[in-house]
């Protein structure tokens, strides 16, 4: 699976992806993980199967379903799992996006 993380260029979503990559690692999934700020989004497109926004980033949401117009799941990344840092937390949550999405 490819989970794009899409932020304010921020440091808290790289730790995000980090604790996501250890956690993925450590349960035995080859997940490819990785952050972009908000205005590489376009650029992305296709390269992702999830896409995740920091909270940070939450208005743009309905701007950025536009620009993704169905090819992956968009979401706002739960508050309280970003701000705790819990890779496992936003890591299901991508996964249960893909799983609801097909």
């Amino acid at each position: 699976m490819r989970i794009m993380l899409a932020c304010s260029a921020g440091m808290s979503t790289s730790i995000v992806v980090g604790k996501m990559k250890e956690v993925a690692k450590a349960q035995g999934k080859d997940y490819t993980i990785w952050a972009v700020d908000q205005g590489e989004i376009e650029n992305e497109l296709g390269k992702f199967d999830v896409l995740l926004l920091g909270p940070q980033v939450r208005h743009i949401l309905k701007k950025v379903n536009r620009i993704v117009d169905g090819a992956a799941p968009v979401a706002v990344i739960e508050p309280h799992a970003y701000g705790t840092c819990d890779g496992a937390a936003v890591l299901k949550q991508a996964e249960d996006l893909v799983a609801n999405n097909g």
